[in-house]
């Protein structure tokens, strides 16, 4: 079982009415977050019927639970409808859970005809599926554990972190907090971030983490690791990392050569350059190149539009141009040069 399923406090039920169960109501089951926000709460609402009062009950463990019968598995045209099994809740209505489920149910708990499932049972969220979970599962402890600290909201913070110790996810993962530094991401504002050491990770074992809400929610030790510095040496080489002082960055002006030379290289994926506002701030654009088919004279033609990318996407088409020069003549092209805290040159972005 998914060790990461998700244990609400409280579950909100609606209703449509179904003349095929037990109570004549069909229920969809969604949840609140630890956050108090309550999700899948759009599609929730388009599925119930708003003439039934919808409830909410505390989710704690619960007996009486009832198999009732297979639904869906069936395949008529663009109608395809995956194999489900109806269960009966002893709070009055039914709902539906997914085949592997009732399998990880029956391994771990027993179905008496006539009087259901033995044992108390709990809801859980794995990603986007409902999860009925047996208590006596062996699973059922850790799960129980990890989601108690994911309601406790321990707080931790970049001063609260030691580097070197292990630390536990929301994701029940445990890292290695190795220091806060500069992100590689190309030629967009950097900001620090967390870095952790991934011991377990088969792809990639330095991983990042911007927001430490909501994100580390243990510590597991906070004695330093033996091989930090082995750790270390693995950050410096990752791609992840910057040594960029972001205070020391500079924009250069391109020469025309090395504009042409850039937008020739990158024209049909998208040039990134700066420019300055009237303000003195630096503003991003980007320029493609893109063959456009003139009737006339039956030839392609290479054209060039500016877009404006200071929302970070391509948000308003401002010039299409014939000619590299004339953007480089009304934008004065910059581009970005970063520096270590030692004034070390790091990268020219051209």
């Amino acid at each position: 079982m998914n060790n990461t399923i998700f244990l609400p406090k409280t579950i909100k039920v609606g209703y449509q009415n179904r003349s095929d169960t037990y109570t004549g109501q069909l229920a969809y089951v969604i949840y609140y977050d630890q956050q108090n926000k309550l999700r899948k709460e759009r599609s929730w609402e388009g599925w119930r019927d708003n003439k039934i009062e919808p409830q909410e009950f505390s989710n704690e463990p619960t007996s009486g639970f009832v198999l009732n019968k297979k639904v869906g598995g069936y395949d008529t045209g663009w109608n395809h409808r995956q194999t489900y099994t109806r269960v009966y809740d002893p709070r009055g209505f039914e709902f539906e859970i997914t085949i592997p489920n009732l399998l990880y149910i029956l391994e771990n708990a027993n179905s008496i005809k006539g009087k259901g499932l033995e044992g108390d049972f709990i809801y859980g969220w794995s990603d986007k599926d409902i999860i009925l979970i047996p208590v006596e599962s062996p699973d059922y402890l850790a799960l129980s554990n990890l989601n108690k600290l994911r309601h406790e909201h321990v707080k931790f913070d970049g001063k609260t972190l030691i580097a070197g110790a292990t630390y536990k996810t929301d994701q029940n993962e445990s890292l290695i907090y190795l220091g806060r530094f500069y992100e590689s991401n190309g030629d967009k504002k950097e900001t620090k971030t967390y870095f952790f050491y991934d011991i377990k990770s088969s792809y990639r074992q330095i991983r990042t983490i911007k927001s430490l809400t909501n994100s580390i929610i243990e510590v597991i030790d906070e004695n330093c690791v033996e091989d930090y510095s082995n750790l270390m040496d693995e950050l410096l080489k990752s791609d992840l990392y910057s040594e960029r002082e972001q205070k020391k960055d500079k924009y250069i002006d391109y020469t025309y050569e090395e504009f042409k030379t850039a937008v020739e290289k990158d024209g049909y994926w998208g040039r990134v350059f700066t420019m300055e506002d009237n303000d003195g701030n630096s503003v991003r654009y980007i320029v493609k190149k893109y063959r456009n088919y003139s009737y006339y004279s039956s030839r392609y033609n290479d054209l060039y539009d500016v877009f404006t990318t200071s929302r970070g996407y391509e948000d308003e088409n401002i010039l299409k141009e014939t000619s590299i020069l004339n953007i480089y003549n009304k934008f004065k092209p910059k581009y970005l040069v970063t520096y270590n805290s030692k004034n070390k040159l790091i990268k020219e972005w051209k």
